[in-house]
């Protein structure tokens, strides 16, 4: 082990001073590990009816944090966006948190049918978004797969602001309405941060983005740290609340 050890950091090249999208890399690797640890190792402090939920957290960051990983090292030797791995990643973390919704919605009698449509638009738009970005590449196809992709995303914000995830929302009141709010505005405002980063790394009229300095990947890696790492702190935030109400009743 220490032999590998020893020729991993051999072999491993050494990031420039000035690489601040590999430093991002590297500190959303980090911070992913880091609320991973955290939020599998709080699981057992919670009722059992949220366990599912923070155990879900947890392995959103755990996917997240393992791709990072490759996609660190994949941008130290070829200097160019890892758009796989990092589609790859979506498509596994992306649905997850829209998962999230209906664990934290069972309490007011969610039905799976919400978190299959909230999974199927999730998946419509990583697709097109990914055919917009790494096979369409030239042309119109950016921005009509990048508007197809735009489309998929609004119904699931209308979803989860206005239809059946609000009612349910309401109908439970309390944390888990806050809760829920809260991961409303992680989709509207958050998720938001991930077509600036498209607008920056594809052709069409908007690509002048990246002439003001905006780079695809540091703009995708900010977005996953503070949405997939935010999305777990409000539903642990909710499990502790729901837990400490239980005991002071």
């Amino acid at each position: 082990m220490k032999l590998l050890l020893l020729n991993f950091i051999a072999e491993a090249k050494p990031m420039a001073v000035d690489d601040y999208v590999g430093f991002t890399f590297f500190v959303g690797c980090m911070a992913m590990m880091a609320a991973s640890a955290f939020f599998f190792l709080s699981m057992n402090s919670f009722d059992k009816k949220w366990r599912v939920s923070i155990l879900v957290s947890g392995l959103i960051t755990f996917i997240a944090a393992v791709h990072y990983f490759y996609m660190r090292d994949y941008w130290a030797a070829f200097e160019d966006s890892p758009t796989f791995f990092r589609y790859v990643d979506w498509v596994l973390t992306v649905p997850l948190m829209c998962v999230e919704f209906y664990l934290i919605l069972r309490v007011a009698g969610a039905k799976k049918s919400l978190m299959w449509k909230l999974i199927f638009w999730s998946v419509v738009m990583l697709v097109t978004g990914y055919f917009g970005e790494a096979i369409h590449t030239t042309g119109a196809g950016p921005a009509l797969w990048g508007l197809a992709s735009g489309i998929a995303y609004f119904i699931i914000a209308y979803m989860i602001w206005f239809g059946e995830a609000k009612k349910l929302a309401e109908a439970a009141g309390g944390h888990v309405l806050t809760a829920h709010k809260a991961l409303c505005w992680f989709v509207l405002v958050g998720w938001a941060i991930y077509p600036l980063g498209y607008m920056a790394g594809t052709e069409g009229w908007y690509d002048g983005l990246s002439s003001l300095g905006l780079n695809m990947d540091v703009i995708y890696n900010i977005g996953d740290a503070v949405n997939k790492i935010g999305f777990g702190l409000v539903v642990y935030n909710l499990a502790v609340n729901a837990s400490k109400n239980k005991v002071e009743a």
